[in-house]
């Protein structure tokens, strides 16, 4: 499988990595294309084709993947549009908030109508094989859709949505990967105040974090059930959890996901 990469930067960047890591695409079956050149070498030395030419990246590729901030979708595909063969090829677009309607509008005439198309929402953590990956399928065939949610499967975990859910999808794990280092930022400065060096802290938080994950995945544990096995009546744990509670910690986070879902 051929697969091209337009766009480089943070969320690109990351899918690509992560392509190069599931030991199963090769790294010369992958062409990137961006602007910047420096990123552009540092894709080279790991075997990949790269060009600056996204019309060139377009060719032949049996997925393109357009990763670009949603105010670039349309320049990008109006540039691409002639280079495309969508009767041949599946699309794919990683920008949050850009609908199946505006890019079917965009790449009207040229391209078959009812072309397959999949609005997909990784997150960052896709370099390194852990995304949590929303794919919305637009008149895409069973067969095609697995073939993207195959190849986004390699690279964490994916969940096949409706176009409507996306914003949601995006609150909750791209953005939602921000907020939780949000809380490692604020337990490791706890830390620090407790009287552990700063990278100490840290590397308390997060394998911490990484024993609650793995405990409700591999139980399928509640986290309220997981809480109770740990918060003895009168202990440590129920007294630091009520006082989270009384700063508003539940309320904050879901009214920081509902925020995001609205912008």
């Amino acid at each position: 499988m051929k697969i091209s990469v337009i766009g480089a930067g943070a969320m690109g960047g990351s899918t690509v990595e992560g392509l190069l890591k599931t030991n199963v695409i090769k790294p010369s079956d992958i062409t990137v294309a961006d602007p910047v050149q420096k990123t552009l070498d540092r894709f080279a030395q790991q075997g990949t084709s790269v060009t600056t030419d996204n019309s060139i990246a377009a060719q032949d590729a049996d997925v393109v993947m357009v990763v670009v901030k949603p105010w670039l979708v349309e320049p990008v595909l109006n540039g691409i549009k002639d280079s495309l063969d969508l009767s041949k090829q599946l699309l794919v677009v990683i920008a949050a908030g850009v609908p199946s309607t505006k890019i079917r509008s965009i790449l009207a005439g040229s391209q078959p109508e009812g072309f397959p198309l999949f609005l997909v929402i990784p997150n960052i953590a896709i370099a390194e094989l852990a995304s949590m990956t929303f794919v919305v399928p637009d008149k895409a065939t069973a067969e095609q859709t697995k073939t993207i949610t195959d190849l986004f499967d390699l690279m964490g975990q994916t969940l096949i949505t409706d176009e409507s859910h996306l914003a949601a999808g995006t609150t909750l794990a791209s953005c939602g990967i921000a907020y939780a280092m949000r809380y490692v930022r604020a337990s490791a400065e706890g830390g620090v105040e407790l009287g552990f060096k700063a990278d100490d802290a840290k590397d308390i938080v997060l394998q911490t974090m990484l024993g609650a994950v793995r405990l409700l995945q591999s139980s399928g544990m509640h986290p309220e059930q997981a809480i109770d096995l740990v918060a003895t009546p009168g202990g440590v744990t129920i007294k630091g959890l009520n006082e989270m509670e009384h700063a508003g910690f539940t309320s904050a986070v879901i009214r920081g996901l509902k925020a995001g879902a609205k912008s």
